[in-house]
């Protein structure tokens, strides 16, 4: 299997992951012109399992190093496949719970709120769970990022004013998000052997195993937690499944590409927290906040007619950022 070398490839490996997890969001807004959040969440969770099986079966079983996919999950022990099973249903709980808020109140309220207290908190279960890294400059990092986000959301109060009041609905689902999504990291990194890839301890999986059963708990617990959204919505009338299979091909690609977009961040993170450990990797991965908030800014034009001090805090927003990633990065260095 492909295996991370050096701390370098593995930091590359955690700037994709952001650029992913910051990214997939795009895929939703593009489908609610014409769709359901909770018919396109049925395509994201379809694309994040078939990238799961995808990377599975090519950099999770070429390769001289370590064991190939379907030896290791022969291998794995039962809790270990629990643990991660598990990581995936928390990761659904909240993730459905985020395409909510951004179908209620939007990217721009959904990713700094929901992400940013994911990546607060996530950082910290991550770090005591498997300790890897300078805590100095991991928790630096962590402080500037939150002043960030705290200036992101400033600007777009500032942006707001006079149009539109923030939605409480979207604030306590994306809050409602970001904390359950602190937690599902840690269960599928404890089901691998975060120190040795090349020969994993008995009963502990790759990289690759963790996240095809990672998302295996997305696909399964999706029947569950989708239904009640369906049958629930936070906006709009209840809908039937039926409705689903009357979307047209372009549009059930777009969710599964969202998917896609998504599972391709984990495994590149997942991969990387070998060399980077799992905080490090997690923290720079969540960085993703800023991603999104340059695809408000720069392709949806999200501040178009805002104020000039919306403007000015998002540049400070953006110089937080990029000195608090840096911090994480050196801080595994």
């Amino acid at each position: 299997m492909f295996i991370v070398s050096n701390y370098l490839l593995a930091v590359l490996f955690c700037v994709v992951t952001m650029f992913c997890w910051g990214s997939w969001g795009n895929t939703q807004k593009l489908a609610s012109k014409t769709w359901r959040f909770e018919f396109f969440y049925w395509d994201y969770v379809i694309g994040v399992l078939l990238f799961s099986l995808l990377s599975a079966f090519t950099l999770g079983s070429f390769g001289a190093e370590g064991r190939s996919f379907m030896t290791d999950l022969a291998q794995a022990s039962t809790s270990n496949v629990g643990s991660a099973f598990l990581g995936g249903i928390i990761f659904n709980a909240s993730n459905i719970l985020l395409s909510a808020a951004i179908a209620v109140c939007g990217m721009s309220v959904a990713f700094p709120v929901g992400v940013g207290l994911a990546l607060v908190l996530g950082v910290m279960i991550n770090y005591f769970g498997a300790a890897k890294g300078e805590p100095l400059f991991i928790f630096a990092g962590v402080l500037l990022i939150v002043i960030g986000i705290l200036f992101n959301g400033l600007a777009y109060k500032k942006a707001l004013v006079g149009t539109k009041k923030l939605s409480a609905k979207g604030i306590l689902l994306s809050v409602s998000a970001g904390v359950i999504m602190s937690l599902f990291y840690r269960f599928v990194a404890a089901s691998m052997d975060l120190n040795n890839f090349s020969a994993p301890a008995e009963g502990k999986m790759t990289p690759y195993t963790a996240v095809f059963i990672f998302a295996l708990g997305v696909f399964v617990s999706n029947f569950l937690f989708n239904t009640i959204a369906m049958k629930r919505p936070v906006e709009g009338d209840p809908v039937s499944i039926s409705g689903y299979f009357k979307g047209k091909t372009i549009t059930h690609l777009v969710g599964v590409l969202g998917g896609v977009m998504w599972c391709m961040g984990m495994t590149f993170s997942m991969i990387a927290s070998g060399k980077a450990g799992a905080a490090i990797s997690y923290g720079l991965g969540q960085g993703a906040t800023l991603v999104s908030a340059l695809w408000g800014i720069l392709i949806w034009k999200e501040f178009k007619g805002a104020p000039k001090i919306s403007n000015q805090l998002n540049i400070v927003m953006f110089i937080l950022f990029v000195i608090g990633l840096s911090l994480l990065i050196y801080a595994g260095a």
